[in-house]
């Protein structure tokens, strides 16, 4: 699957979950950029809070996330205010795309969307969604029979890699004992550091989770620069858990 170059823009008619808050200090770097992993705290956050917003969101609190694009399209720095708006840009009755767009007070820009599959909290597996709860989705977007396909699909190379570690903590670890999805993104900046180049301008990152981490996995990151693309590949004994891939846009 190829991500379109461009996320789609949300239907004039259609409302959006809206909410913001001023971009703290833990959620940026020493240059002030807003971090990654600060964004994907970004986007669990108004999650929750439009569950709160909507009919039956009390009943739809399991989501597991199989993808996340995110856009830079202008960083956005400490000091600025956030404004976020979330809508849905796709569904079936078991999972949705779920964009959110980021806009700084000061002019930064970031554009998200990501694949949320709706569990079962007592079952575990997918679980259809309420009507009442899809009625509003189903009203922002025309794509209402939307399926998974992946777009990170290349194998672990066997040659042109860095393979480093990244220890997990138990921090790290979130109720479903699950490594949350913000540590996959510090494991990303951890990375970034010896590429800086690579987030001086506009660009995407493309995560797509495979399998989750538990405690006790031995974490090693296959890293490969080719070009304008950065891969990387989390891997627990050659198995690869979750991919990622950052290019300019």
């Amino acid at each position: 699957m190829v991500i379109p170059s461009t996320l789609p823009e949300r239907p004039i008619a259609a409302a959006a979950f809206e909410t913001g808050w001023p971009v703290r200090l833990a959620d940026t770097d020493r240059h002030r950029r807003l971090r990654l992993d600060g964004i994907a705290r970004y986007l669990q956050d108004i999650g929750f809070d439009h569950l709160d917003a909507v009919d039956d969101g009390d009943i739809h609190r399991g989501w597991v996330v199989r993808r996340t694009v995110i856009d830079v399209v202008k960083p956005i720095r400490f000091g600025e205010r956030a404004a976020l708006r979330r809508w849905c840009s796709g569904l079936s009755n078991r999972w949705c795309n779920m964009r959110v767009t980021i806009a700084g007070s000061e002019g930064g820009l970031i554009e998200t969307e990501g694949f949320l599959i709706h569990f079962g909290t007592e079952s575990g597996v997918p679980a259809r969604m309420t009507d009442r709860f899809m009625a509003p989705m189903l009203a922002s977007t025309t794509e209402h029979r939307l399926r998974w396909r992946a777009a990170l699909n290349d194998p672990v190379p066997e040659s042109g890699v860095v393979e480093r570690s990244f220890p997990l903590r138990v921090v790290d670890f979130d109720l479903q004992n699950h490594v949350n999805n913000a540590v996959y993104l510090g494991a990303l900046e951890e990375v970034l550091a010896q590429e800086p180049e690579l987030v001086t301008g506009p660009h995407r990152v493309i995560i797509e989770y495979v399998k989750p981490l538990t405690l006790g996995d031995d974490l090693r990151l296959v890293v490969r620069r080719s070009g304008g693309a950065l891969d990387i590949w989390y891997t627990v004994e050659g198995e690869v858990r979750a991919s990622c891939r950052v290019t300019a846009l």
